[in-house]
């Protein structure tokens, strides 16, 4: 079942040359479901994987972002097969972090195991990266990454961010990055 919402019809199509970013439908639950219950993909996130009714309200915080804030995330499809393979985008989280920039938009990543080592992060980032810059009226947009996390520490430094400080967030060290 494809069911457009309010949420899906104001995000934005992003294309790349191997990509297709655009907003969240229903039935992008049971692939985003199936993301976020893997062990390898939550490992420097979470640390454990999440559960259908974690992963229902991560999906409709989506919606809410775009709704409310006129940003928000975008599923990462692979163009040619129209395959999900990830999410990304902006939102605020209203995290619990020492950190100046909490308040700025927050830019993230995740992708499907299976699109793995395929540098599909690094291209949606690219995009939405620009969309940004073009749509967030010149804001600093930040990251924070597991300083375990070698790929994500290469998709932020690839798309422009840049480490401003070391920090800890749920018990663990982060790092924020900023572009």
């Amino acid at each position: 079942m494809q069911t457009t919402t309010e949420a899906t019809r104001q995000t934005p199509v992003l294309e790349t040359a191997r990509l297709r970013l655009r907003g969240h439908r229903l039935d992008d639950f049971a692939d985003s479901a199936a993301m976020w219950a893997e062990p390898a993909v939550v490992r420097h996130i979470s640390g454990r994987p999440s559960t259908a009714e974690e992963a229902w309200a991560r999906l409709l915080r989506y919606a809410g972002h775009w709704a409310l804030l006129g940003f928000g995330y975008w599923v990462i499809e692979e163009a040619a097969s129209g395959r999900f393979a990830g999410e990304a985008g902006f939102a605020h989280y209203k995290r619990v972090i020492d950190t100046a920039l909490k308040d700025a938009p927050e830019i993230g990543w995740v992708v499907a195991p299976w699109a793995h080592g395929r540098g599909f992060a690094t291209e949606a980032v690219r995009a939405i990266t620009a969309w940004g810059d073009r749509q967030l009226a010149g804001q600093r947009t930040w990251c924070v990454i597991d300083p375990a996390n070698a790929a994500s520490l290469r998709v932020a430094a690839k798309c422009g961010y840049r480490e401003v400080e070391r920090t800890t967030y749920m018990g663990g060290p982060a790092v924020i990055y900023a572009r």
